[in-house]
């Protein structure tokens, strides 16, 4: 046990004691973290000072003190569970072809998994993996990083399946993948992250910021080659503008996220070389709707993403938000639709796995909770495992044939890279090529026509 002392101390390196009363509960600032006794100002990466607000109203969280210890008892004495994580051990992955190109390849369209020598992530706190192994309200602040869905470097693939444990199967000596856990608000490093540069929090308007990190990053980081490296970069981001949508319906919209996200690839195409990056497409968000736990943090839900929450079933505002979802879906498709953001060394591909997801049931119908945080919103170490397994399938499916998850209730099943391309699928369908076609047969129609001209 901690002493008194000590617990003071930790109080005041990791929080500012002050009453916590019935608004600050009802009125927080919508996080994406989804805990209202966590305020935050919103976008601010570089302003840490976060308020952890405990008050007698609430017997579970009876002092700051209480709530910080056992939580970080929790992180300390099982901080990956560790338990339960060894205890299932996945079958090793054994694919024909693991090894890399003969040289570094110069073009996007060959590049292979074992020729990837770093791997990051953009996004929002989906990918922080805010509350990822923890049961209870407590663990909500904690972002597991190391399990994260794109990202996440605990143990290897055997131990948690994420994308980066399966990179490093091709290459075990893939930067960027993060090691650990952080508190959100907290100041971090890139040697607790990795190359995770999401940020819980954020909307499509803060990508930017994150991509700048990311580059100052790469620029500086011991062993990283930036210009001859191949990397890979993860995007998943769009869900908190939908959360966020009735509060501003101009900022939030779908013409936004397109003219945020047309911003940030833009940015990674002309200052990122040797690049392929994975937008994911958004969830469908109404289902969200339907996951229940008899937990504190399922009775805060409804502040957590208010605009899906809070409005009736069938109302007009959820008919709204469910069309807004669509929106974003598809114009996002569009604007990735062609070779827009393709060039010899960089490539940006959709990734559309999750486009018509719905949560997995059981038997009787009910959501199965077990894939869900203790929040009711985000997903725990076996839903980032089913992410992370759909992303690296649709990475080795080419465009109209990559596979989307119908359901959690059944287990993607990995796949390898196919023997006749072993290559990350890159090349968007071109929408010139039919009509190329179609000139040059009419230019050879024309040619032959010409020679059997009757001469008069």
């Amino acid at each position: 046990m901690k002493s008194s002392d000590s617990c003071e101390g930790e109080k005041k390196n990791m929080f500012e004691e002050e009453e916590l009363n019935e608004t600050t509960w009802t009125s927080s600032h919508r996080l994406p973290l989804k805990v209202a006794f966590l305020e935050r100002k919103r976008g601010s990466a570089a302003n840490p000072r976060h308020q952890l607000k405990v008050g007698s109203k609430h017997g579970a969280l009876q002092s700051r003190c209480a709530v910080a210890g056992e939580a970080l008892q929790q992180v300390k004495q099982r901080p990956l569970q560790e338990d339960f994580l060894h205890a299932r051990l996945h079958p090793l992955l054994q694919c024909p072809d693991m090894s890399p190109s003969p040289s570094i390849p110069t073009s996007v369209e060959r590049v292979k998994a074992a020729d990837v020598k770093v791997i990051a992530a953009l996004g929002d706190s989906l990918t922080t993996a805010i509350g990822a192994n923890g049961s209870t309200i407590l663990s909500i602040p904690f972002e597991f990083r190391q399990l994260s869905w794109s990202i996440g470097g605990y143990g290897t693939y055997q131990n948690v399946i994420t994308l980066a444990n399966i990179f490093k199967l091709f290459n075990p000596g893939l930067l960027g993948p993060s090691p650990g856990a952080t508190f959100h608000g907290r100041p971090v490093t890139v040697n607790q992250t990795g190359f995770n540069f999401a940020v819980t929090g954020h909307n499509t308007l803060n990508v930017s910021d994150q991509i700048r990190h990311m580059i100052k990053t790469f620029q500086s980081y011991p062993g990283l080659s930036f210009h001859q490296d191949w990397k890979v970069v993860t995007v998943l981001i769009g869900m908190n503008d939908v959360c966020d949508y009735c509060k501003n319906k101009t900022l939030f919209s779908a013409d936004s996220f397109i003219h945020y996200m047309t911003e940030a690839l833009d940015m990674m195409m002309d200052k990122i070389p040797r690049t392929i990056v994975n937008v994911v497409q958004i969830l469908p968000m109404k289902p969200l709707r339907d996951v229940h736990k008899p937990t504190l943090g399922c009775q805060l839900q409804k502040r957590f993403c208010s605009c899906l929450v809070q409005p009736e079933e069938d109302s007009p505002e959820l008919e709204e938000l469910v069309q807004v979802n669509v929106q974003f879906q598809r114009k996002l498709r569009q604007l990735l639709d062609g070779n827009r953001f393709f060039k010899k060394d960089f490539a940006v591909v959709l990734q559309p796995f999750l486009a018509k997801a719905a949560p997995p049931r059981l038997p009787d119908g009910t959501v199965d909770s077990s894939f869900f945080t203790a929040d009711c919103f985000h997903f725990t170490v076996k839903g980032h495992e089913e992410l992370a397994k759909g992303l690296w399938n649709n990475m080795f499916q080419p465009e109209g044939e990559k596979e989307m998850i119908d359901t959690f209730s059944e287990p993607t099943k990995l796949i390898c890279p196919p023997k006749e391309h072993p290559y990350i699928y890159t090349r968007p369908e071109s929408k010139s090529s039919s009509p190329t076609i179609k000139l040059s047969s009419l230019t050879t129609l024309l040619f032959v026509g010409v020679l059997f001209l009757p001469l008069y």
